[in-house]
């Protein structure tokens, strides 16, 4: 069963840089993903990238994605998102969470109820 953790939230200006951890453990399988999704007061939450767990290819998308991108240490125990270029609505509660494969996009990245084991989040403000 699969344990998440987010890590490295905080208060930010306005573009500068910021990289959050997401530490992993339990058994990852090879067809599973780790996504990253963000939800801001009042809004849906919103998938914004993801990385294979067999393959390391991993996708951004939505507003944010030319300025982020995920990444995994080589043992795959610790995936980060580099977020560059802050801007005020990337503001929200930043989550990592386990999903099917084939829901690991470059068009989207999405969860199943049942499947999905989420971390608790970790809040980035960017203000000036």
């Amino acid at each position: 069963q699969v344990q998440l953790v987010e890590s490295g939230g905080g208060l930010v200006l306005p573009g500068e840089s910021l990289r959050l951890s997401c530490s992993v453990s339990g058994r990852i399988s090879d067809y599973d993903a780790i996504g990253w999704f963000r939800q801001a007061p009042g809004k849906e939450r919103e998938g914004i990238a993801c990385i294979e767990s067999r393959t390391d290819d991993a996708y951004s998308v939505g507003p944010a994605s030319g300025r982020f991108s995920v990444s995994r240490d080589s043992d795959k125990r610790t995936v980060y998102l580099q977020m560059t270029k802050l801007k005020p609505d990337d503001t929200g509660v930043y989550y990592c969470a386990t999903l099917p494969v084939a829901l690991c996009s470059p068009i989207s990245v999405t969860t199943v109820p049942g499947f999905t084991s989420w971390g608790q989040g970790t809040q980035v403000t960017v203000s000036s």
